[in-house]
């Protein structure tokens, strides 16, 4: 395969990488030790045109496409784990506006999602429901030209500041997935409220909440695609979402080493910075092997749903393989600081704990690998 980043995204990627500089890197230690959702800063990032990236033009997006908005989210990563888990949830949402949503819905909606003027979110995941979505719940009965929803959604990123809901709730008999439709659910709508917030381990820059439906109404114009296309929907959104989580793994891997190698440079044991043994070069070669690997895997990935191929297993495979990166390298980087590494005195803390929850998301690495088996075998 012959694959050359052109200029434009080239540009786009330096224009991310000085945004972090800038806007992320002087606030992040101190929005992840106290909680803090930036949400002006998140309102600048859309506003730059990094929440519309793979929407055409014609839908106020920048047209970028998947392969620039790799690039641009592996930057903010690097800087700011938090920030890019938000920027990746904001494309995941356009997605099914951008296949599925009336004329109607897209000149309602998917204009101001791709130009940052509304944050979108995603929410499938319930109690009970996490890798098998079939077990869902939350349902949505037809009542005359009404939707009654109702029903718990957990693990929410920026439900508490979204502005519109990407929503799949159960709507027929049937079970399993067959029964599952999509849904607009916007901000203020009566019957919706935000539940609990989640303190989590790391990502804490990330508002992370539960979304609660106590015959939460909403007009059919609101279904999005047709009834019983929920899940499908789902997954098309999913395998985009992976393309984004496997960039902010990259992201967050290179950030790791990068960090290890200054301070191998600094620390002195022996008489020597012990960049100079033989042990900890062995570590940073490992490290730069799997990250070039991840960040090639992610690329293809991309690359193939730009020119409009099917993309979910290798979208699976960058997801997997960059996640698992993403902790095998801030491990090595965590080691390589010995002591000092275990303390906020320096990044790689923040950074070790950001990096657990990309094997999780977006599909653990089980499903991954399901879902890589059943592309491969059934190919």
């Amino acid at each position: 395969m012959e694959f050359e980043i052109s200029n434009e995204q080239e540009m786009i990627r330096l224009m991310a990488r000085d945004f972090a500089k800038k806007e992320l890197e002087p606030f992040a230690s101190e929005w992840d030790r106290k909680g803090i959702f930036p949400l002006e800063t998140i309102k600048k990032m859309g506003n730059l045109g990094l929440f519309g990236m793979m929407v055409p033009t014609e839908f106020g997006g920048s047209g970028a496409g998947a392969v620039a908005y790799s690039l641009a989210l592996q930057e903010i990563a690097y800087t700011c784990a938090s920030s890019a888990v938000t920027m990746s949830v904001a494309n995941l949402a356009t997605e099914p506006l951008l296949k599925f949503g009336t004329p109607t819905q897209k000149e309602k909606w998917l204009l101001g999602l791709a130009q940052g003027m509304l944050l979108g979110a995603f929410a499938l995941t319930e109690p009970n429901a996490g890798s098998d979505p079939g077990s869902m719940t939350t349902t949505a009965v037809l009542k005359k030209d009404r939707y009654i929803i109702n029903g718990t959604k957990v693990f929410i990123t920026h439900g508490q500041y979204a502005d519109i809901i990407n929503l799949i709730a159960r709507t027929g008999p049937e079970k399993g997935t067959r029964g599952l439709s999509a849904f607009i659910i916007e901000k203020g709508t009566p019957g919706f409220t935000i539940g609990s917030k989640e303190d989590k381990l790391g990502l804490r820059a990330s508002n992370t909440v539960e979304l609660v439906f106590n015959d939460c109404e909403i007009p059919v114009e609101n279904l999005l695609g047709n009834p019983g296309e929920g899940f499908k929907i789902a997954m098309l959104a999913l395998d985009s979402g992976r393309i984004g989580i496997a960039s902010q793994a990259v992201g967050i891997a290179r950030a790791c080493m990068d960090e290890a190698i200054a301070y191998s440079k600094e620390r002195k044991q022996f008489g020597k910075t012990i960049n100079s043994f033989q042990a900890i070069q062995f570590m940073i070669a490992d490290a730069a092997t799997k990250i070039e690997a991840a960040s090639w895997l992610t690329l293809a990935a991309a690359y193939r749903k730009d020119r409009g191929l099917k993309f979910t297993k290798e979208a699976s495979m960058a997801k997997l393989f960059s996640s698992e990166t993403a902790n095998t390298v801030a491990y090595m980087a965590l080691q390589i600081h010995g002591g000092y590494g275990y303390t906020k005195n320096y990044k790689i803390e923040r950074l070790f704990r950001d990096a657990r929850a990309t094997t999780i998301y977006e599909g653990t690495s089980e499903i991954q690998r399901i879902v890589i088996a059943r592309e491969t075998i059934n190919r």
